[in-house]
């Protein structure tokens, strides 16, 4: 997380290479929030809200407030409401706040309807969180956070222990996994299993909680598993932009100037050229060129919480 306010940090790049999330996604949170009887959507509150890009699809409240910690990222995510939803400017509904997680001190008691947090809640201390959610939500107000793990290539099953290798692996020469900071990396790997039950954490103050995983057939050992929602069609040239945003491979070059030096080109060169090379000998082809279509995935856990 520390990589997001370094002066080297570029967010418009981050915010352009990442993944959208699906509508399905909003869809779900969403319905879960229409089953409360007398459901409330006055304030909603995306909490670790970086770009924005979760932010601005909670236009059926009628107030928003993101907050993050970066303050590159506010600005970003400030710009971008101006011009999202079709060009509609959405700065009058939404509203940033530099600020952590776990301290929401201008946040009043009791006011919020809705409170998401897309690929960051890895980052929370919840011992410190779920008493301050609990403060900020109204009864029978909601907390949905998700968080994705590591990517795939829908089409090729074959290249998974090459990303594997490349993002998990031991040898910190060789790999981003020594590089990773840690335990946010480990936990969103785990598909959020770590994040504490609130109905333990913090008796009493939450009525439900319960894990749901579009995974697919990722990984069998999970329970309520569902299929894979997020998927991005991209090209190779993509893909690399993607591969770029990794906090982890910043954290490499920190370490391993020479590496942008190579005349091979550096890690994530390398690697994404040995998944060029793989998909080529699975379909039997070429070495696709850099504007060649590939789909990426990314298995995906949702975590949801009702206040009492």
């Amino acid at each position: 997380m520390a990589t997001f306010g370094k002066a080297t940090f570029n967010a418009a790049k981050y915010a352009s290479c990442r993944p959208t999330y699906p509508r399905q996604l909003y869809d779900f949170v969403f319905q879960f929030r229409e089953s409360t009887k007398g459901a409330r959507w006055d304030t909603a509150l995306d909490i670790g809200c970086g770009t924005g890009q979760a932010t601005v699809e909670l236009t059926p409240f009628k107030r928003i407030i993101g907050v993050d910690p970066s303050a590159k990222m506010i600005e970003q995510a400030r710009e971008s409401v101006k011009t999202s939803h079709a060009g509609l400017d959405l700065s009058s509904q939404i509203e940033f706040i530099q600020s952590n997680a776990e301290d929401l001190k201008s946040i009043q008691e009791g006011s919020i309807d809705l409170i998401v947090s897309a690929q960051a809640c890895h980052w929370f201390d919840w011992d410190k969180f779920w008493p301050e959610a609990a403060r900020v939500l109204r009864k029978d107000g909601m907390f949905a956070a998700w968080g994705y793990s590591e990517f795939r290539l829908a089409r090729y099953p074959s290249a998974t222990s090459l990303i594997s290798a490349y993002s998990q692996g031991s040898d910190p020469e060789k790999s981003l996994g020594p590089h990773w900071e840690r335990p946010g990396r480990t936990i969103v790997d785990n598909h959020l299993l770590d994040v504490p039950d609130p109905l333990e954490a913090v008796p009493g103050k939450f009525s439900s909680f319960e894990r749901v995983f579009f995974t697919g057939d990722h990984y069998l050992h999970l329970p309520n598993r569902r299929p894979v929602i997020l998927r991005m069609d991209t090209t190779w040239a993509g893909l690399m932009g993607y591969l770029r945003t990794f906090s982890a491979l910043h954290t490499f070059h920190g370490k391993y100037p020479e590496d942008l030096e190579r005349e091979d080109g550096d890690i994530a060169t390398r690697f994404w050229r040995r998944l060029k090379q793989e998909v080529a000998s699975v379909d039997g082809t070429g070495v696709p060129n850099d504007e060649d279509p590939i789909t990426i995935e990314w298995p995906l856990a949702l975590i949801l919480a009702r206040r009492a």
